[in-house]
């Protein structure tokens, strides 16, 4: 008896679409798993370059602000380092030193998990920022009941049930953990795209919803049949006139003083916008911002007297150097250089030069000149990480900046702006 040979049932345009997905899938899958392994690698990595720096300091340096001990200065060293190596801020480079401590000394079991592929570095975050505020007694507990919730939910639904675990492990009451959670209230800014910006407030949740409703009390008053505007756009508009005006524009609500910032308007933006009809003109500039548009920088110019109104270029008589005779640095050659450097010159540092120190590059007790050309702005952070530790620097000319890091590396800043000297 002869057996019949199967017969091959061709497949269909389905099935072959739904193996393929689910080929792909599998190949995203081991990606995100090689990812979160390389996470570990990385945070190892991290962990001994901080223990390198932490080796390579001595005694304590003297310069401006409270001297840093070494462990603080390694710290210092190893997250400015990894921030100018990786192009980062140096924000996150302090973060991703701090995580990789904890994981590879506090945390073993996550960075297993981690290493394994089993957890992704987003989960391991999450932990790592739940973990920190409860008792380091209790971190084992909490590591033991984390990691398979972490393993098995989204970074979004883990962070719930982490902090449900941070709860239960926690010893002090939760009116304790919010007058201490009350130090950390803040305001932020964050630029955007298109001329546009986020304002952001950390307030005690009472006081942000408070806020929040009457925003919206007021909005929804401002509404009418020929209104425009949506509910949201009148919020935006009744929160950025109370701040800036003290008083909702058009209709009287509220009162108060009026904010300054600073603007700087090359010549040519001063002109009637149908003259500008050439891509080359220099747009102007909004302090803590950047480019905005020549009506908008027009309109601040001519009707904003709470805005300062600058060229581009400084007016004649503008002091640039005032060589050995004195070492504080004259209000024009202050402003001159605050618009030439926008921000702190440390490699990938952006905080605003309107809050930061004007250092001499080569130090005033070492015969440096208070002069334009040795001078430029530094954060407090930056400033005294140039002293307390082995980063160094030189005027390049033009503004410029040479940096040398303690490793070798050697970066180069440039200044925001141009100034003829």
């Amino acid at each position: 008896m002869s057996t019949l040979a199967p017969v091959a049932v061709p497949l269909t345009a389905a099935a072959v679409v739904d193996g393929a997905m689910g080929t792909v899938l599998d190949s995203i899958v081991e990606v995100e798993r090689l990812m979160a392994s390389l996470s570990a690698y990385r945070a190892v990595a991290i962990d001994e370059l901080h223990r390198l720096a932490l080796a390579a300091e001595g005694p304590a340096r003297s310069g401006p602000g409270r001297p840093w001990s070494p462990v603080v200065a390694a710290r210092r060293v190893a997250a400015s380092e990894l921030a100018a190596a990786t192009r980062i801020s140096e924000r996150e480079a302090e973060q991703l030193v701090a995580d990789s401590a904890s994981l590879v000394h506090e945390l073993p079991a996550t960075l297993d998990s981690l290493r394994s592929g089993r957890l992704s570095y987003r989960h391991a975050s999450i932990l790592i920022d739940e973990v920190r505020t409860v008792p380091a007694q209790s971190w084992p507990a909490f590591e033991a009941a984390a990691v398979p919730e972490a393993e098995a939910r989204t970074p979004g639904g883990f962070r719930q049930r982490a902090r449900a675990v941070r709860e239960r492990l926690h010893p002090d009451s939760i009116a304790d953990r919010r007058r201490a959670a009350e130090e950390s209230r803040s305001v932020q800014l964050e630029t955007g795209r298109d001329g546009m910006a986020w304002l952001t407030a950390h307030l005690p949740a009472e006081q942000a919803i408070g806020a929040y409703r009457r925003l919206t009390e007021m909005a929804s008053s401002l509404g009418a049949p020929d209104e425009p505007r949506t509910l949201a756009q009148r919020r935006a508009d009744v929160f950025a006139d109370l701040l800036l005006d003290g008083m909702v524009s058009g209709s009287g609500l509220g009162r108060g003083v009026r904010a300054s910032v600073l603007v700087t308007v090359p010549v040519l933006s001063l002109l009637d916008s149908g003259v500008q009809t050439s891509s080359a003109i220099m747009p102007a500039s909004l302090e803590g911002y950047g480019p905005i548009s020549g009506d908008v920088a027009r309109r601040l110019a001519a009707h904003a007297p709470s805005f300062v109104r600058l060229l581009t270029h400084p007016e004649n008589g503008t002091v640039l150097s005032v060589g050995r005779e004195r070492y504080a640095v004259p209000r024009d050659l202050k402003l001159w250089l605050r618009i030439r450097d926008e921000t702190c010159r440390f490699p990938g540092c952006g905080r605003a030069a309107v809050n930061a120190d004007l250092d001499h590059t080569v130090d005033w007790q070492h015969e440096g000149a208070t002069r334009h050309d040795n001078l430029a702005h530094l954060c407090e952070a930056h400033h005294r990480l140039k002293h307390q530790t082995a980063w160094r620097v030189n005027q390049a000319g033009g503004g410029a900046l040479e940096w040398l890091a303690p490793s070798g590396r050697a970066y180069r800043t440039e200044p925001a702006v141009r100034l003829a000297g």
